[in-house]
This record gives structure tokens, C-alpha cells and sequence, in this order.
């Protein structure tokens, strides 16, 4: 650890109360508004990681979500919570995180002896290296490996909090919370559009400018949004607990949002890119806009003796700052020949050397940079001269702005390739969206405003609201203007040292030989690319590396970078947890049951219920003394010998109307079922496209143009989306309604050779022979002046009445029907009886007798093909 790197003064912190913190097991302390990374670099802590791969040291790099390195795991117990970016975790009392991917500990990591052997690790040495060795693969090199190279570990205790859903629908969806969001936001709702802004900024931190006051303007802090899908369809996590934290009485942990927009407006903002050089990732190598961060937002200074290495002239605002600071700065390392303009010439003046012409071409230095090497860049680009090494403890690096253009690419937008600003920014838009600021290129802050003000006013004109023009805020803008950097890609290694590592995505170690390695091996396309070298992989997703990865490539192949193109932006943009995405759902609200209105009924019977589906079916009745097998064999008899009553509520039932119903069912099901008359039913099988049995049930013509289909009790949700599906894309001619009515209707199976007496009792008016009421008919009855319709059916091949009620009259029906049985020794049976009566007559069970692999003559049922 070196000295501490708080400034006396300054930053958005609390300095009144002081938070007690715990890393890798010591003790530190922060302030209110400072996040775990600016606290650890406030300590003087700036070995924070191991790398992925080789287990190299890593220390701090970014301010944001760009962050590569320091990944953190936070809590104990069920609240541990893996792989978080420390620059992402605001800091609380109490809060404990440590190192991830690292044995026995971040300083000690034996992990790293793998680096002695980098050289013959490159990207794809698996798959060559342990070609051929199936077995000794999964059963000893899998496991060393995944051990060896990983992330945090998942809590093995239930999480104890609880998360939250909610859907919102808004005129203007304003995404990025910074200048020109905000901007964009205030116009939005000054001309009355319902408008939400959804930002990153932790909740306590202080926005950019003023937020709008009125009950049609939402503001959403410590939120991101991660996906853009059809139809300005939105999700945004949204963080109301730190991870790790107790949170206070009933508030969730998080709230997943899904947001429906009429027009969106994208503000962003902007990553900056590292520069590809040898070693460039030791720690105290960072971003220069993170130093300027730590600076400005947290009054941290992290590094005393500094360097600066840039292409642009974006890094020589941070001159100034770091002067103010305290810090001696040993020289800013310019690639350009002749960089020009105010900035630099400001720096001059502050007695600040500027290197043209020049670039740092190595590093040294255990767990913190110690020092750097320059050299003369020739006109080739390549390092020529004389390489002379400056003692740093922190080099500040720009290579350039990144647009960030996910959620525009997620949108299914175009991107087109600026060259004046050496990026991808967003073309044309699919959607109803625009991109404002630095998203979009537009990196002066006058530009950018003007910009965010239009495309306010344009959303809320599309809505129909006339927008307020705000040129008190544009004219009193400073401005700043935009960063041109000159291309570097990769500054090429000095003579005699060509196998160190030029990293392009810190995260994955993934280093520009290994891209050239894939191109070798055939992987040539930018997709294949990725894959291969695992470039823009992991919760980093490219952010930082992306479009050094892609101009290596097309370095590479000889390519124009936008030939080369990019690789596919997907959400979630950052992580989300499981959690958040289950919101309540979980425990017994994960799969909620459903019961039958006779439920109450099975229960004072002493029924065992088991799962079918989100059902609670009653499996059997086990009387004093009996176990399973004794009650199945008693209901067996009872069946067989007299009468059961059976609870078949939950069988799926589909109404199906409509002047083409009858041609429908020929379609879906294998027999004819256009001449099934009126008041008749039929048993039939549906197949899937590749002929294997999907399910089976029984369809009843109520009227001419009308039917009741039966199906599955697992699959009734299933089959009502095949036959959706099929009318809506392969038959949309047919005139047919899909009606799901499984609740509606109450059923009661009454089976045995006694059945019928039964039934008499219940509805003596009705005649129960088989000749007045033959196999595969139903008939409208009354049942104790509850209006019933009864199918003479057979599920387990027995003389058998189906009884439909409506589904309030359900426990009456049961009770009529027990009560009516009495005399003839009714007994209950459940579905294990059932099963065994229906593998006695050799009836299916689509899902038991079936895996998705039979045919109808598999099962013997072709005729009814």
C-alpha cells in the first residue's frame, strides 16, 4: 500500500462522517458518496484484481461500468453478491468485498505461475491442445481450467431480500442522465409530454442541472437501462439497495422496469478508449477521463508522479487539474507529430513537456507501476530510436471516444463509421428514438445541448405537445470542442521484446497476437473473431476494447474498418441479476398452485395431493393403516366393482367456434372430423409437424359451429399456443375463435360398472342406459337444479360419466355426487389409480407412455390416423 490519495479539499463527498469498509479482510474508511473503487484508490490500494487468464495483477482503470479489472465479490452469506465492477458499488458502513479469481490472496496468487507460460497459451490452445482427449478433457483439464480462470462464486444460502416489477408507459423515455439528458428531459416536459429520465447516477448524487418539477416528469437515479427491444419496449434495472446491505424495512433490492415509450431519446454519453501498447496493464495505468473523475467527483489523486499518453487532445484538460492537485507531472507522451491548439499550448505554459511524435512503448512494475518506456515513433509507426524509461506511478491514457451505441444497435439501428472521430456512431434508427450528445458523436457541449434541446422538442411534437425553446441554457453553455484523435491502434513492440502482451480487452486477456492468431487459423470474420479470442465477452461486453479489437482485425486483413464491421451489441448492456428478473416470483410464488373448487373436499378425505403442472390433484386416498399401495389397490377395486368419483377439473378445455371449426379439427387432429354430428364426441390425436404425438383428448360438437376440445392437464397452455400459432401463421383464412375455459367448467368423473345408478339418482329425468345415452354422446342435464352437461367418456375404460358444472359449482357437485353414491360404496380414487386402470386397457398418458419420440402407430392407435 502506498500513501493515502485524498485531497484536503474538494469532491462530492461527505466529509462529516466517515464509513467504516472492509477489503480483502482489512479495514479502511470512506465517505458518504464515495463508491468502493474511489474509497480503495483514497487508501492508497490500487492492486485490486487478478486477471482472468493469466492471473496477472490489475488495478483500477475506469470510473464506470466501463471499469475492466476490478471485479469485486460484496457480502456474506445469501446477500454475497459475485462479479461486481467496484466502480459500480456505492459505498455504505458496514460494507465488506474482496478479490475475486484469486488463491490464497490478490498480493499472493499462485494462479499467476500460468503467466511463465502465456507464450504458449494463446487464444484457442485448448481446443488444439486437448484435441483427441475427450475423457482425461472433462474429467481433469475442464475442471483445472474453469478453477484456474474464473469469476465470484454464486451464494449457496437463499437470498433473503426481496425485488421488484413494475411497467410504466410514458410519451418520452430519456435515457442517460447527464448534460444533455437532462437537456432532453426538461424540454420534453415543459411542453407537458409525460416524460420519464432513467440515469445511472446513484440516487444521492448530484445531477448536472436542474430537474424539472411537475407531476408528468419521472426521474429514475441509480438506474441503467440494459435492453431496447420492438416497439420502444425498454428494461431498466434499477439499484435501491447496494449489494451486500440489509435493506430498510420493506424496500426491495432492486426493481426491474419495463418501460413502453412512444419516442425515445438516447443520451448515453461516451467511453474513452485505452491505447494498445506493451504491459498496458499494470496497476496505476488509467483512463485519463477516470483520473479527471476521481479528481473532480471524489477529490482523489491517484498517483503522485504522473505520465500522460494520448493521441487526442482531450487528455490535456486533465493537465490543469492534476497541476492543482499537487501532482508532478514527468511528461505527456504525444503520438501526433504536430498537436496544436489551446490545450496543448496551455500545458506548455504550465512548464509541462509534451513529447510529440512519441509513444510509450512498455511498462514495469510488480503490483503498481513504477515506471515507462518512450520512444520516437518512426513514419511507419514503428518505435525507432533511442527508448528512454520515466519514473510514474500513474499513466493516464486516451485513445480516443467510443459513442456508446448498444442500446441504438439493440433497437435493430445502423451504425456508420466517422473517420474524423476514428468511431462507430449511430446511422439510421429503426425505431422511434433519437441519439443525442456524445452517443451520437456530438462531443462539443454547445453542439451536444443544441442537439438535446431539438430532439426534445421534436419527441414532444411527435406526441403532440408544442416544446419551449431553452436558449438561456445553450448561450450560457461553455464550449467545449470535440476530441479528433489520430488513429493508434497499436503501438508495435520494441525490438527484441515481441512477445509481450498487448492487451485489447483487460478483462479476458485477450492481447492483439491472439487476434492475429485467429485470423491465421481461418477466424477472420469479426464474429468469429470474438468468439475465438473471447474479445468483448464477460460483463464488460467490449466497452473499452471494442473498436481497438475491430481496427486490429482490419489491420490485420488489410481492411477498412467499416468492411470489417462490428460485432452484435446484445442486452443486457450490464448485468442483471437473476433475482431482479424473478422479482417475487419466487419460493411459492415461483410456480403459484392451482386448486380445484373441490379442493376443500380432498382435504377432509385425506387426500396426498402431488404437482401436475401448477395443479394440486389428489394422488390417493389413504385410509388408517394404508399406505400407497394399499389405497391404490382398494380404489382399483372399487372402480372395477362398483363406482369412484374422480376430480378431472383440471383437464385443459378449449371453446372452439366459428363457421371453419369442423375443417380446423380435421387440420389439427389425424382422423376426420367433418361429419362428427351434433351432440357426439370423438377421441383424437395430435401430432406434431415431424409426426411424433404432441397430445390427446376428445372433442365434442355442441353446434354446428362449435366445440369443446379436451386436452392434457400439463399440456393445456401448450396446445392452446399450437393451435394459436397455426391459425395465425399457416391458416389465417380459417374464421375460428380459441376460447381457454379449463375454469370455467367443474368436472367429476363417476366410473364403474354402478355409474350409471349413480347418475340416475342425480338426475332422474335423464336416461342413463346405453341405449338412451350411447358411448362418445352428451347431454344437457340438471343436477340439483344446477344446470350440467354430461359426456358418456372413458378415461380408464370403464363404464364412465363425465359431469361439467360451472366451476363455482364445483364442491356441490362433489358433494351430490358422494352423497348420491353412497349406497353403492362410491369411493375416491386419484390420478395414481387412475394410471393404473388406464395401463390395465392400455390407454396413453400423453407425457408418461410418450417423450416426444412416438408416433400414433407406435402406440398402437392407428386407426385413428
Amino acid at each position: 500500500m502506498s500513501q493515502p490519495c485524498r485531497l484536503p479539499r474538494g469532491g462530492r463527498i461527505d466529509r462529516s462522517r466517515t464509513l467504516p469498509f472492509a477489503f480483502n479482510g482489512r479495514r479502511y474508511e470512506g465517505h458518504p458518496g464515495d463508491t468502493l473503487s474511489s474509497a480503495l484508490l483514497a487508501n492508497g490500494v490500487h492492486l485490486v484484481a487478478r486477471s482472468f487468464k493469466y492471473h496477472r495483477p490489475r488495478g483500477i482503470m475506469a470510473a464506470g461500468a466501463e471499469e475492466p479489472n476490478a471485479i469485486v465479490q460484496v457480502g456474506r452469506g445469501g446477500r454475497s453478491t459475485p462479479n461486481l465492477k467496484a466502480t459500480e458499488v456505492a459505498l455504505y458502513e458496514g460494507l465488506e468485498a474482496r478479490s475475486v479469481n484469486v488463491f490464497p490472496s490478490v498480493g499472493l496468487d499462485f494462479g499467476a505461475a500460468v503467466g511463465a507460460f502465456s507464450r504458449f497459451m494463446p487464444a484457442g490452445f485448448y481446443y488444439k491442445t486437448f484435441f483427441g482427449t475427450q475423457r482425461l478433457w472433462e474429467h481433469v483439464f475442464e475442471p483445472c481450467i474453469r478453477r484456474a480462470g474464473g469469476w465470484g462464486r454464486a451464494p449457496a444460502e437463499p437470498d433473503p431480500d426481496t425485488y421488484d416489477r413494475r411497467y410504466h408507459h410514458c410519451d418520452v423515455l430519456v435515457v442517460g442522465a447527464g448534460r444533455a439528458g437532462l437537456a432532453a428531459a426538461n424540454t420534453a416536459a415543459a411542453a407537458g409530454a409525460r416524460t420519464t429520465l432513467a440515469g445511472a447516477r446513484p440516487t444521492g448524487d448530484r445531477p448536472v442541472g436542474s430537474l424539472p418539477q411537475s407531476d408528468n416528469f419521472l426521474h429514475l437515479p441509480n438506474t441503467t437501462v440494459f435492453g431496447y427491444y420492438d416497439n420502444n419496449c425498454l428494461a431498466a434495472l434499477q439499484r435501491l439497495t447496494e449489494p451486500g446491505a440489509t435493506p430498510p424495512a420493506a424496500t426491495p433490492r432492486e426493481r426491474l422496469w419495463h418501460f413502453r415509450a412512444r419516442h425515445v431519446i438516447l443520451a448515453t454519453g461516451a467511453h474513452e478508449r485505452p491505447l494498445v501498447f506493451a504491459n498496458n496493464d499494470r496497476p496505476g495505468i488509467m483512463l485519463a477521463g477516470a483520473v479527471a473523475a476521481y479528481l473532480d467527483r471524489w477529490a482523489v489523486l491517484p498517483g503522485r508522479r504522473v505520465c500522460l499518453f494520448t493521441n487526442n487532445d482531450s487528455i490535456y484538460r486533465l493537465v490543469p487539474k492534476l497541476l492543482d492537485a499537487g501532482a508532478e507531472i514527468a511528461a505527456v507522451i504525444d503520438s501526433r507529430a504536430s498537436p496544436a491548439g489551446p490545450l496543448v499550448e496551455a500545458a506548455r505554459e504550465r512548464g509541462v513537456g509534451v513529447r510529440t511524435g512519441h509513444a510509450v512503448v512498455d511498462t514495469r512494475g510488480g503490483k503498481r507501476l513504477s515506471r515507462v518506456a518512450v520512444a520516437e515513433l518512426s513514419p511507419t509507426g514503428k518505435p525507432g530510436g533511442r527508448v528512454g524509461w520515466l519514473p510514474c506511478d500513474l499513466l493516464a491514457v486516451s485513445g480516443g471516444w467510443s459513442p456508446v451505441v448498444h442500446l441504438h444497435s439493440q433497437s435493430r439501428g445502423k451504425l456508420v463509421y466517422d473517420e474524423t472521430l476514428a468511431c462507430f456512431r449511430p446511422g439510421e434508427a429503426r425505431a422511434a428514438q433519437a441519439s443525442v450528445g456524445a452517443c451520437n458523436g456530438t462531443f462539443g457541449l454547445r453542439d451536444a445541448l443544441a442537439e438535446a434541446v431539438a430532439a426534445g422538442a421534436a419527441a414532444a411534437g411527435a406526441c403532440g405537445f408544442v416544446a419551449t425553446h431553452m436558449a438561456v441554457e445553450l448561450a450560457s453553455a461553455e464550449d467545449i470542442p470535440a476530441p479528433a484523435p489520430s488513429p493508434l491502434w497499436l503501438v508495435p513492440p520494441r525490438p527484441g521484446h515481441s512477445y509481450s502482451k498487448h492487451f485489447v480487452d483487460l478483462q479476458n486477456d485477450t492481447s492483439a497476437a491472439d487476434i492475429r492468431v485467429a485470423v491465421q487459423e481461418g477466424f477472420e470474420s469479426v464474429e468469429h473473431m470474438k468468439r475465438y479470442t473471447l474479445a468483448g465477452f464477460g460483463t464488460d461486453q467490449g466497452k473499452t476494447s471494442n473498436i481497438n479489437a475491430l481496427a486490429i482485425l482490419a489491420e490485420t486483413l488489410q481492411e477498412p474498418i467499416p468492411r470489417v464491421g462490428t460485432t452484435t451489441f446484445r442486452p443486457p448492456y450490464t448485468p442483471v441479476t437473476f433475482a431482479a428478473m424473478g422479482g417475487r416470483d419466487r419460493g411459492e410464488l415461483f410456480d403459484p398452485a392451482r386448486l380445484t373448487p373441490m379442493h376443500d373436499r380432498h382435504v377432509e378425505l385425506g387426500a396426498v395431493f402431488e404437482d401436475v403442472g401448477q395443479w394440486k390433484r389428489p394422488w390417493y386416498y389413504p385410509r388408517a393403516g394404508e399406505d400407497m399401495q394399499a389405497a391404490v389397490e382398494r380404489e382399483c377395486h372399487a372402480v372395477r366393482g362398483r363406482v369412484g368419483a374422480i376430480d378431472a377439473s383440471t383437464l385443459g378445455k378449449i371453446d372452439i367456434q366459428g363457421p371453419d371449426a369442423a375443417e380446423f379439427l380435421n387440420r389439427v387432429y389425424t382422423n376426420n372430423w367433418l361429419k362428427l354430428p351434433v351432440g357426439k364426441v370423438r377421441y383424437g390425436i395430435m401430432c406434431r409437424e415431424d409426426g411424433m404425438v404432441f397430445d390427446d383428448g376428445t372433442a365434442a360438437r355442441l353446434a354446428e359451429h362449435r366445440y369443446l376440445m379436451t386436452t392434457t392437464t400439463g399440456n393445456a397452455a401448450a396446445v392452446l399456443d399450437h393451435l394459436e400459432e397455426y391459425l395465425q401463421t399457416e391458416w389465417p383464412e380459417l374464421r375460428v375463435r380459441l376460447t381457454s375455459v379449463t375454469e370455467q367448467w367443474a368436472t367429476v368423473g363417476v366410473a364403474g360398472p354402478l355409474s350409471g345408478k349413480v347418475l340416475a339418482k342425480l338426475a332422474p329425468e335423464t336416461g342413463f342406459s346405453p341405449a338412451a345415452f350411447p358411448f362418445l354422446a352428451w347431454r344437457d342435464v340438471a343436477i340439483g337444479g344446477i344446470a350440467a352437461r354430461v359426456f358418456r367418456i372413458s378415461f380408464t375404460g370403464e363404464l364412465q360419466y363425465e359431469i361439467n358444472v360451472p366451476w363455482h359449482y364445483g364442491a356441490s357437485l362433489w358433494e351430490a355426487v358422494m352423497e348420491a353414491g353412497e349406497e353403492f360404496g362410491i369411493a375416491p380414487y386419484g390420478t395414481e389409480t387412475m394410471h393404473v386402470l388406464r395401463a390395465e386397457k392400455g390407454f396413453i398418458i400423453v407425457g408418461q407412455e410418450t417423450d416426444g419420440t412416438q408416433t400414433p402407430y407406435d402406440l398402437g392407435l392407428e386407426w385413428a390416423v
